[in-house]
C-alpha cells in the first residue's frame, strides 16, 4: 500500500473513533415500522381504515372483479384476493381479472403486491386447471413419495405463477385417523403416518418456493381426528385429542414445514379442549400465540380459515368474528363468501376496534408488518 494511502486510511479510522461509537445499520426487514406506515418505497402513513384493510383478503363471484373490490384495492383497503372456480372457469377472462386487480394495486398507497391466492392442493381440490393432478393421498402412495410431493409443489407453484398468483393455500398437513372423514374423503391428506405427512408437506413447500410462490400449512393444529360426519365449514367441531397426541402427531408436520420456511399457517376453526376448551383454535390466543408462535416458534403470517364457516355461528357477524380472530393473533382475515361486502364489513369493524382501543395498536401494527413483509417478497 502506498504511504499516502496508508496515511489517509489511518486518518479516517481516527476520525471515526473521535466521533464516538458507531450505530449498526439494520437491515430494512428488521427495522420497526413507523406507526401507521408500511415498509416500501415512499409509502405514506396510513389511516386506521387502510391499516385494517391490510389484514383482509377479499373474494368475489364470477369472472369480473366488481368495482367495490377494485375501489378497496385502489384506496389501500385490501391485502389480497382469494379465487374460486367461478373466477377461474374461463382462463382468458381470469387472466384479464388478475391484470385488473394488479392494475388497481398500482394506484394504491401501499406499494407491495396484492396477495393473490387460491387452493391448488391437487386432485379434486384445484381452482386452476392443470398441475398438480395427483391428490395428496395419491402422492403419499407413490414409490418415491417425497420426490413426488416436491415435484407437485413445484408444479403447483409454476401453475399459480403463470396465472399471476403468488400464494397457494396448500399443503394440507392434517394426519387423518378416521377413513372417510371430511379431510380424507376428498383425499386431501398425505396419510395417517405423521412422519410421512411431515416429510411430504415439507417437500411440497420447498417445491413451491422454487417457483416463487408462498405456501400455506393448514389446518393447525390439525383436523385429522375429526370424525366422519364432522365439518367445520358446516358447524362446530370439537376434537378431544389430548395434548400429548396433538404435539406428537398432529403438530409434527408443522414443525417440519417451519424448517422449510413455510410462509403462512392457516389455523382451524375446531375446538381443542386440551389446548383451549372454550374457543375455536383460530379465536384462541392460547393456540395461536402459545402453541403456534411460542412453542413451535412460527414467525410468519397466520391466516384464518373461511370467516363465514358454520363453526363460528355462535361468534357474531362478520365484523365480530374478524375482531375476535385479530385479538387472538390471526394476521390475515379470510373473507371467502365470494362477496366484497364481507371484506368491507370486516375492514370497517377492525378499523373501529383499532380506533377505540379494543384491539391493541402495537399488536395490530406488528400483524400488518408481517403481512407486508411477506408481500414485499412476492411478485
Amino acid at each position: 500500500m502506498p504511504p499516502r494511502t496508508r496515511w489517509l486510511l489511518s486518518a479516517l479510522v481516527l476520525l471515526l473513533a473521535a466521533c464516538g461509537p458507531t450505530v449498526p445499520v439494520r437491515n430494512a426487514a428488521d427495522a420497526s415500522p413507523v406507526p401507521g406506515s408500511l415498509p416500501g418505497p415512499q409509502t405514506p402513513p396510513l389511516t386506521d381504515d387502510q391499516l385494517a384493510g391490510q389484514r383482509v383478503v377479499y373474494s368475489y363471484k364470477g369472472s369480473t372483479p366488481p368495482e367495490p373490490l377494485l375501489t378497496a384495492i385502489r384506496t389501500g383497503r385490501a391485502a389480497g384476493v382469494i379465487f374460486f372456480g367461478s373466477n377461474t372457469a374461463d382462463p382468458e377472462r381470469f387472466r384479464q381479472a388478475v391484470a385488473a386487480l394488479r392494475q388497481a394495486q398500482l394506484q394504491s398507497p401501499v406499494h407491495q403486491p396484492l396477495l393473490l391466492m387460491t387452493d391448488q392442493e391437487g386432485g379434486s381440490v384445484r381452482r386452476l386447471p392443470g398441475a398438480p393432478e395427483l391428490s395428496a393421498r395419491a402422492l403419499g402412495a407413490q414409490p418415491d413419495a417425497v420426490a413426488a410431493a416436491q415435484r407437485a409443489g413445484q408444479e403447483a407453484g409454476a401453475n399459480l405463477a403463470a396465472a399471476g398468483l403468488n400464494v397457494n393455500l396448500a399443503p394440507v398437513l392434517d394426519v387423518y385417523r378416521d377413513p372417510g372423514n371430511f379431510i380424507d374423503k376428498p383425499q386431501r391428506s398425505f396419510g395417517q403416518d405423521p412422519a410421512l405427512v411431515a416429510a411430504l408437506g415439507q417437500a411440497f413447500v420447498t417445491g413451491q418456493h422454487a417457483s416463487g410462490v408462498a405456501g400455506t400449512a393448514k389446518h393447525f393444529p390439525g383436523l385429522g381426528t375429526a370424525p366422519a360426519k364432522a365439518d367445520t365449514d358446516l358447524g362446530p367441531v370439537t376434537l378431544p385429542a389430548g395434548q400429548e397426541e396433538l404435539s406428537a402427531v398432529d403438530e409434527a408436520p408443522y414443525a417440519a414445514a417451519l424448517v422449510a420456511d413455510v410462509d403462512l399457517v392457516m389455523v382451524s376453526w375446531a375446538v381443542y379442549p386440551a389446548l383451549d376448551p372454550s374457543r375455536p383454535a383460530g379465536l384462541s390466543p392460547t393456540v395461536v400465540g402459545g402453541e403456534l408462535r411460542d412453542r413451535l416458534g412460527f414467525h410468519g403470517v397466520t391466516v384464518t380459515d373461511a370467516l363465514e364457516a358454520g363453526a363460528l355461528k355462535a361468534y357474531g357477524d362478520t365484523g365480530e368474528r374478524a375482531v375476535a380472530a385479530a385479538a387472538a393473533g390471526m394476521d390475515l382475515i379470510l373473507c371467502s363468501a365470494q362477496d366484497p361486502a364481507q371484506g368491507a364489513d370486516a375492514t370497517a369493524t377492525l378499523s373501529d376496534a383499532l380506533d377505540s382501543g379494543r384491539l391493541d395498536r402495537a399488536s395490530f401494527l406488528s400483524a400488518v408488518d408481517r403481512i407486508t413483509t411477506l408481500r414485499a417478497r412476492l411478485r
